[in-house]
């Protein structure tokens, strides 16, 4: 033991390199640095010497990354305690980072005895950090928690989720995480690894007090917190078992004081850095309406994109569940990034909402917060244009005449300009929106509050945007509808029509179609299928061709540019509504991290990390909680129809050949090989990403993150296809200049057909 580090660890001196990477929301970003840390020449950075403060903390404009070096006399495991990084790389593996200075999730560290290399690329000026020994195999970090509320008065076993962290070099296995009695097992935790673990609890029948203490233990592990207990007329907390990952989330509700089946439910998306409690508690409590806000996933989260969008709809069907509604009566709000997110899910999804009430909310990446659309220049380039073509608010403003639009700002506003509403105002006009109300509060910064003495904040609970919302109600079966999208898999649907198919992928498709008894009649654009949920039709005119029909629900397909009535549904290989790219679309279905252990020592370290990485990364950025396991267990009955990461190649990864050995994109140690080996890219350092769907299910879907070799597949550590707004297409390969050039390093990219074809 005299060997044994027993002492902290803090990181005081070392050295640093002044940034050369940009910040914005791009899928490739050249950063030379960056470069040098993945071809393992960090040695030729120009470092110069660091000293923190006397409080251990390193700040300024010119940290780029820290550098330090830790000396053991024997191997030790540590929990690394750092925050204001963007991620690290410990001993070349790359480990999470704490770019919030959030100080919630800490990482264990296996270190070897002599010198251990520490890199921290900061992310916002200030970094501080620690190593603190850890002896305990097993333990439990209650500082990163998701908990329901107790509501009296209801019955049955409430979900919660807590940071296990596995210290071991071992795969822990039938491990059961016990809250107060109730046993939840817990999937296997990989070696050195960090999971948010889901667990069970039963409230006994009699509460006393405001408070229920909760002990939770596991292997030996033990911890303890209390959950808040509740009236039902208050505002509390919920949980639920998400359909993206299987991970807990909670939203918060402001409930109607006075339930009935015609109440009003508003879902409110809250600001960055704000809690979906917060959010919650600033409205005033209502008669006739209960309030759902929904999370984002974190304060920060997506931005109420990608998986945030999802997890808005998540909280928005199981508050419906919950809490007596009229479907007719559902409308959507949000402050600051909430009034992004407002703009952004009421455009994507018309038919939803009887109306929507941005608050300060900005437009889109490309007017606010960093550009993510690259210049279409050449092909390359127009392929990432087109995937960012979901991310553009205004392609889909057509859709917001659907619902009544209650637009309000301060006109002093210093944080989100007052010209993002002004130009929403504007786009809105000039197409007609039958019911658009707005309201600028004079001198009005970013936040601003109502009379004290009155419930509520005035930005976000807004007397004439309540009235609105309270005068409108959602036709459920309207005699018109349309639709703009630019991916089925997202949005697809307005009441009974549905775009199946488009004929090129991402780009802008429509529908306008009207109902006049038994004759329907419309216009498409990029629409290649199209579903009518309506019986009694005999007529058709679409797109000024006529055709007849039986009567029975129609399907219609475009074959040579003419549309025929079809009765077959889209072949489940297909492109669909149901299951689609692009690449980020394989985070979804509960998917699962596989990682390859077939290859080299070396590649299979890779491999492993990377998936680590992965999972930590989606943890601390969307509360994730995604399964991890090698290429050898994972069993294709027991995870039907989950959607499957798939790390390596096809030499590397033992899954690739039965999940993967369809797909017209093979990747192997010698090269890259496109459709019936009509091309192929051999280079030892090329990187790809892909998207395909799996081949024995009907919804799941392949990712696959791979590359030619380890210069290669060390690439993809930096690719940030977690970050909301980052554009990625069906798949893409790229090779080491993607460090050194960002977009000019892609070699190739492009989309799927609708058959999972390669197309030009």
């Amino acid at each position: 033991m005299k060997h044994i580090q027993q002492t902290i660890i803090e990181f005081r001196t070392g050295q640093v390199v002044a940034p050369t990477g940009r910040g914005g929301r791009f899928a490739f970003s050249a950063d030379t640095i960056q470069a040098k840390i993945a071809s393992s020449e960090v040695e030729s950075l120009p470092w110069a010497p660091i000293t923190s403060s006397e409080g251990g903390e390193f700040s300024g404009r010119g940290l780029g990354v820290l550098r330090f070096m830790v000396e053991l006399p024997a191997p030790q495991t540590f929990l690394l305690a750092a925050s204001g990084h963007s991620m690290a790389y410990v001993n070349g593996e790359p480990r999470i980072g704490d770019v919030y200075s959030d100080n919630r999730i800490f990482v264990p560290v296996r270190l070897k005895a002599g010198k251990n290399e520490f890199l921290f690329p900061v992310g916002r000026g200030r970094f501080a950090g620690k190593l603190v020994p850890i002896t305990t195999e097993l333990s439990i970090n209650t500082a990163e928690l998701t908990q329901p509320d107790v509501v009296l008065g209801e019955s049955g076993p409430l979900w919660g989720s807590v940071v296990v962290v596995n210290a071991s070099e071992k795969m822990q296995r039938g491990l059961k995480l016990i809250a107060n009695g109730r046993a939840t097992a817990v999937p296997p935790l990989p070696p050195f690894s960090v999971r948010k673990a889901a667990f069970q609890l039963l409230p006994p029948r009699e509460l006393t007090g405001d408070e229920l203490p909760v002990t939770l233990e596991i292997g030996g592990a033990k911890a303890s917190f209390s959950m808040r207990v509740r009236k039902p007329t208050l505002t509390h907390k919920r949980t639920f078992v998400s359909q993206i990952d299987g991970s807990v989330q909670y939203y918060a509700v402001n409930p109607a004081q006075k339930p009935a089946s015609d109440n009003a439910l508003i879902l409110s998306l809250h600001g960055a850095s704000v809690q979906a409690q917060g959010q919650a508690e600033a409205y005033g409590a209502k008669d006739g309406a209960t309030l759902a806000a929904a999370t984002n996933r974190r304060p920060y989260g997506f931005d109420w994109e990608d998986w945030g969008r999802l997890d808005a709809f998540e909280v928005l069907t199981d508050a419906a569940k919950r809490y007596p509604n009229d479907p007719t009566q559902r409308y959507l709000t949000g402050h600051s990034m909430g009034g992004h997110g407002t703009w952004s899910v009421g455009s994507l999804f018309p038919g939803q909402f009887a109306a929507i009430g941005p608050s300060a909310g900005w437009i889109s990446f490309g007017t606010y917060g960093g550009a993510n659309r690259p210049a279409s220049t050449n092909p390359i380039t127009a392929v990432f244009s087109r995937a960012a073509n979901q991310y553009d608010t205004l392609l889909f403003k057509e859709n917001l005449k659907q619902a009544a639009v209650y637009v309000l700002h301060g006109d002093a506003d210093d944080n989100v300009p007052v010209t993002e509403a002004r130009t929403m105002r504007k786009e809105l006009e000039a197409v007609n929106h039958p019911r658009l109300l707005w309201y600028e509060e004079p001198g009005a910064g970013h936040w601003w509050d109502n009379d004290p003495k009155i419930p509520g904040a005035a930005c976000v609970d807004w007397p004439p945007m309540n009235r609105l919302f309270a005068a409108c109600r959602r036709t459920e079966n309207p005699e018109s509808v349309s639709l703009v999208t630019v991916n089925p898999a997202v949005s697809a649907t307005n009441a009974w029509a549905t775009m199946e198919q488009q004929e090129i992928p991402l780009e802008v498709s429509s529908f306008q179609l009207r109902r006049e008894g038994a004759r329907l009649t419309g216009t498409t654009k990029n629409t290649a299928r199209l579903s009518v949920a309506l019986s009694g039709i005999r007529e058709v005119t679409l797109d000024g061709q006529p055709l007849t029909h039986n009567g029975s629900p129609l399907a219609l397909e475009k074959i040579g540019g003419q549309w025929r009535p079809t009765r077959k549904p889209v072949p489940t290989a297909e492109k669909s509504a149901r299951r689609s790219g692009p690449f980020k679309q394989a985070f979804t279905q509960r998917f699962i991290l596989v990682y390859g252990t077939a290859g080299t020592p070396e590649e299979n370290a890779w491999s492993y990390a990377k998936a680590r990485f992965d999972a930590e990364q989606f943890l601390y950025r969307g509360n994730a909680s995604p399964d991890l396991l090698p290429d050898t267990e994972f069993n294709t009955k027991r995870e039907r129809d989950r959607s499957v990461i798939l790390y390596g190649n096809a030499d590397t990864n033992r899954l690739w050949k039965q999940l993967l050995g369809k797909c017209p994109i093979q990747v192997r140690r010698d090269g890259i090989i496109f459709g019936n080996k009509s091309k192929a890219l051999r280079q030892p350092d090329l990187a790809c990403l892909f998207v395909y769907p799996r081949p024995d299910s009907d919804v799941g879907l392949i990712g696959a993150i791979g590359g030619t070799g380890v210069p290669g597949l060390r690439l993809t550590e930096r690719v940030p296809y977690f970050t909301s707004g980052t554009p990625y297409p069906d798949w893409c390969v790229f090779g080491p200049k993607m460090l050194t050039e960002g977009m000019s390093g892609v070699l190739d990219a492009g989309f799927f057909d609708n058959r999972w074809t390669l197309t030009t």
